[in-house]
């Protein structure tokens, strides 16, 4: 059995951020954290907002939303033409759906993979409209071409009015060939929704290339925006049809400013955003990712072995560059989501330590997340001291 790979170390990029070093931050995937030069940015633009209001919401605002635009859908391989910043995927998904409008002869169509709240969102306009939300299963470990093949499968042609499928799913952290599937649905006719939530900044990306009716990405986990700052792209065709949760005075403009401009809601953050778009490509954009998925997988193999798990029983994320793994914990622990959620903090108040723990399947996963900030002696301390905490957790 090879040794895991150890990364190189970036000089310096704990420094760079502000987390507390009492606590192993080993979750950067569920909010992401924010360089200081990021949080500097941010608070500039908040005080340029106090020293002035009036002058921030009623000179210039929607041209610096515009650039700000611009230059984040650049970054993605966006049409900015057809991009709109959005406070989260999740925010994303309800308008897209409000636009879509299933009726009561047609469904959604997701994978088990989807993320909790995007499923909600998806059962709840079901449920108000009378459409049905349907899910396929997509085992852990298919190749590209299976999963294209589940998926095809599975659609319903006149009958599916979307597909949600994710890019990088957040409870397993597989990647899918969504260029693939997309492909795959258009030859039925169905739209597709891309929930990329994890992508900006972890993976390159052109959007534009993968086809998708709907791309929706955050910058705020992975591209060290700060928190509420994604980005939504729209295919020409259905650019028309968007109907914005909230109207307010750039309505009458049109997609993508009348989704933007909601009169007095903090801005700062996608101003801010491309600060962090700097921060990544001075560090090395391929660099920081090369670091990331290297070091995932080195956590993954530690924490693994610890559990008793070979490198075959671990998922692999089908493809590379994914800056974040699961270890399946033994059976019969976090199988739920409460059971989950109390686990995980256990795990922080016991070790000082914060991972994401999910329940998939019937199996708890725990997604180990890596940023520069990371290093491999964190995860060797955690897989030291892991056996012996879920072992006295179990009773």
């Amino acid at each position: 059995m090879t040794a895991p790979v150890k990364p190189h170390p970036i000089p310096g990029a704990r420094l760079l951020f502000s987390l507390d070093p009492a606590v192993s931050y080993l979750n950067h995937g569920s909010f992401g954290a924010l360089p200081i030069s990021v949080q500097r940015a941010q608070q500039r633009l908040r005080d340029e907002v106090e020293s002035n209001p009036l002058r921030f919401y009623g000179t210039g605002l929607v041209d610096r939303i515009v650039h700000t635009r611009r230059h984040l859908a650049m970054f993605l391989g966006a049409d900015p033409d057809g991009s709109a910043l959005v406070p989260n995927t999740t925010a994303a998904v309800s308008l897209i759906l409000q636009s879509v409008r299933p009726g009561p002869a047609d469904e959604v169509l997701l994978t088990d993979h989807a993320y909790g709240a995007v499923t909600m969102a998806v059962r709840r306009q079901c449920r108000r409209t009378g459409a049905t939300a349907r899910t396929v299963a997509i085992p852990l470990g298919l190749s590209g071409p299976e999963v294209v093949a589940r998926v095809r499968a599975a659609l319903r042609p006149g009958r599916t009015r979307l597909l949600v499928v994710d890019q990088l799913a957040s409870a397993t952290a597989s990647l899918f060939p969504v260029r693939e599937i997309v492909a795959a649905a258009r030859e039925h006719d169905v739209p597709v929704l891309v929930d990329a939530a994890h992508v900006p900044g972890m993976l390159p990306v052109d959007v534009s290339a993968i086809g998708a009716d709907f791309w929706v990405g955050n910058l705020h986990k992975w591209g060290w925006a700060p928190r509420g700052t994604a980005l939504m792209h729209v295919a020409a065709p259905w650019r028309r049809r968007i109907d914005p949760l909230v109207v307010s005075w750039e309505h009458e403009e049109g997609y993508p400013l009348s989704v933007e401009f909601q009169g007095t809601i903090d801005y700062t953050s996608w101003l801010a955003a491309p600060a962090g778009v700097f921060a990544l490509r001075t560090l090395g954009a391929e660099a920081v990712r090369e670091h990331n998925a290297t070091l995932a997988a080195y956590a993954q193999r530690v924490v693994g072995a610890a559990l008793g798990l070979a490198p075959r029983d671990l998922p692999q994320p089908g493809g590379p560059g994914v800056a974040m793994r699961v270890v399946p914990l033994p059976a019969g622990l976090a199988t739920t989501g409460p059971e989950a959620y109390d686990l995980r903090l256990h795990i922080a108040d016991k070790l000082a330590t914060e991972v994401a723990l999910n329940a998939w399947g019937g199996r708890g996963l725990l997604r180990l997340s890596a940023q520069i900030y990371n290093r491999p002696e964190e995860y060797d301390r955690f897989a030291e001291r892991l056996p012996a905490l879920l072992h006295a957790y179990r009773g």
